[in-house]
């Protein structure tokens, strides 16, 4: 079971997660000047650029391995599709945190890019970087040819601007709010192109929190209190490979390459972001996308599903070469899929009906019969974090002996009709979401449901409806997932602070006074030690709470793909969680016009090609 909001990841501070990086080696011998400063939140410092610069041990990183290939090709369009349209083309605010974020987020570049296998930090928009040695605060040296897509240059303003930005009340993003004040103490300028970030503690993942992106002043003229209505359709300069550059509401998105940017030959971006277009078509039912895909009318479809691979996966286009198969193992950190119980919903109130709930939901099941036994439950929140992860933890198995102590505790008694039923109530829940392909598996949880005693309503929205309806705290049940960070960070989803109210990630609407301490404790850690152990404590509390049943994932990727798109022998690196859906992090396909043609008229004239199926298994 799987989630019908889909956020990818990025390289930088969002809602959902911070991209974030190990440590790479080095660090200043002098201490930080803006030290002396008197502790301003944003300093521009008269220091002569050359001057620090002497100071600092700079570093950078030229050394990692490359999957791009040198055999890429420019041009095309590439044909994909979306579930919805947008509800804003803003990256931040209401309504903003859906599936069609990462292509606007995702070509806004921050300080540092990462290796996907290492996740070593690597040059973006800056070329070196430096520690001070209090291990609070990283120079930035920024890249003279770093321009936004308006073709005026990226400057330290602009990163200053960032911060300024982010703590605006105007923007109604309170997690932005409170991550660029009780996480990132000051920005400081040396000169148009140095600048430092400096975090408000000492904290083992220096470069996870003070990797910022730089925010246009030029375009943010207007931050006054109608800034949501002023930039919800308007189209932010950026800094990365690609630029929405037509759009239709409720139709289509057209993200155009640029010729000429800035960054396309340096060593990490070159023969990457090869097609000229991403053409995203908005249809709203899955089933009918891969109708368009077998007409040739999209480039590639997702195939993780297991009725998706084996059962839809035959047929004319297959059988004759037209359409290839890609199946890649990753060992990406694992989503939150699950279902998200709102506890302000007077039916989640008592702590024994959640855990009734949980015990009635036989996901193993749907797994065996719809997933083919292919998919790994989760049994934490955070899971696939090394040491952060509480791998005693597991998720609570189906069990009618189990649902009836819970319900029979609380003086709850079944009904004529086998569901339980206290003062008049009926045990009866609603779950929302907002794909079509999760209703086989939700029917078959309803009959299994039933059998509990639990009578579970399916309520399918369209995508932008059921996050709209999630975000503002309206739903009993939600199906969904959030993405991962590099770290784990319970404050977004599980402090009360986040509670009751509208659009923040506390969906659950959570609300524990000891899970709030010890999430406090947590972000207020330097030492990494205690940080883990806070981290396994707070899961424990989570699961203790009943508040989330999760779901299970997919350890790889699988596509259908025309035989005309290419990609490197190993299409993505251990981290990767797309290959053709975003067109920054899988910017390394390619398509290949003339075998595209050599394919088309071969349907025509009734010529074949030997079917291929690849599966990568570097990362299993």
């Amino acid at each position: 079971m799987f989630s019908n909001i889909k956020v990818p990841a990025r390289y930088v501070i969002s809602a959902l997660c911070a991209a974030v990086f190990l440590f790479f080696t080095g660090c200043s011998e002098n201490h930080d000047p803006a030290a002396d400063s008197g502790g301003d939140e944003v300093i521009n410092l008269d220091y002569s650029a050359h001057k620090l610069e002497e100071k600092l041990h700079w570093i950078t990183n030229n050394s990692e391995a490359l999957i791009a290939s040198p055999e890429a090709k420019k041009g095309g369009t590439f044909y994909q599709y979306i579930l919805s349209f947008p509800l804003t083309f803003r990256t931040v605010g209401p309504d903003s945190n859906t599936s069609t974020r990462s292509y606007f987020l995702d070509n806004q570049l921050a300080l540092l890019d990462m290796h996907g296998d290492t996740e070593n930090p690597l040059p973006a928009i800056a070329t070196h970087w430096a520690y001070s040695r209090d291990g609070r605060t990283m120079y930035f040296k920024i890249n003279p040819d770093a321009r936004w897509s308006d073709g005026r240059p990226v400057t330290a303003d602009d990163f200053i601007f960032t911060l300024e930005f982010m703590r605006s009340k105007h923007i109604q993003a309170p997690w932005y709010n409170d991550y660029y004040t009780q996480e990132i103490e000051k920005v400081t300028k040396y000169g148009n192109l140095l600048i430092s970030v400096s975090a408000t503690k000492k904290i083992p993942d220096l470069w996870v929190t003070v990797n910022i992106n730089p925010t246009p002043r030029h375009f943010y003229v207007k931050m006054k209190s109608d800034f949501v209505r002023e930039y919800n359709w308007k189209i932010e300069p950026n800094t990365g490979p690609y630029i929405l550059k037509d759009f239709d509401k409720g139709k289509y998105l057209l993200f155009e390459r640029k010729k000429d940017w800035w960054a396309k030959d340096l060593r990490y971006y070159k023969n990457r972001f090869n097609v000229d277009y991403f053409r995203l078509t908005i249809i709203r039912e899955q089933n009918v996308a891969l109708e368009y895909f077998k007409k040739g009318e999209l480039d590639t479809y997702n195939a993780a599903r297991s009725v998706v691979w084996y059962d839809k996966g035959q047929g004319e286009i297959f059988d004759r070469g037209y359409v290839n198969r890609l199946w890649f193992y990753n060992g990406a950190r694992r989503s939150t899929a699950g279902l998200f119980l709102n506890l302000d919903k007077p039916v989640f109130k008592d702590k024994n009906l959640r855990f009734a709930f949980s015990h009635s939901i036989n996901w193993d099941k749907t797994n065996k019969e719809i997933n083919r036994g292919e998919a790994v439950r989760l049994n934490t929140y955070f899971s696939g974090y090394g040491a952060y992860s509480n791998s005693r933890l597991r998720a609570r198995e189906f069990s009618i002996p189990k649902v009836e102590k819970y319900m029979k505790a609380s003086g709850w008694k079944r009904g004529t009709d086998g569901i339980w039923t206290k003062n008049g109530s009926r045990f009866a829940v609603t779950i929302s979401y907002g794909a079509d392909h999760l209703t086989p598996q939700f029917v078959m949880l309803r009959e299994e449901a039933k059998k509990a005693g639990v009578e579970l309503n399916l309520e399918q929205l369209d995508p932008g409806s059921s996050y709209k309806k999630t975000m503002e705290k309206k739903h009993e049940v939600a199906s969904l997932a959030w993405s991962t960070g590099f770290r784990p960070q319970p404050w977004e989803h599980f402090h009360s602070v986040n509670a009751h109210k509208s659009q923040t990630n506390n969906i659950n609407n959570l609300d524990d006074p000891e899970i709030d301490k010890l999430i406090e404790r947590y972000r207020e850690s330097t030492d990494e030690k205690e940080r883990i152990r806070l981290s396994v404590r707070i899961q424990q509390k989570i699961h203790d709470s009943g508040c989330w049943v999760p779901f299970g994932t997919f350890p790889f990727i699988r596509y259908f793909h025309w035989r005309w798109i290419k990609f490197p022998d190993v299409p993505g690196y251990k981290n990767s969680t797309e290959i053709f859906d975003d067109p920054q992090t899988a910017g390394y396909f390619w398509i290949d016009e003339t075998v595209k043609k050599e394919t088309l008229e071969a349907m025509k004239s009734g010529r074949t090609f030997k079917p291929e199926i690849r599966v990568i298994t570097k990362y299993k």
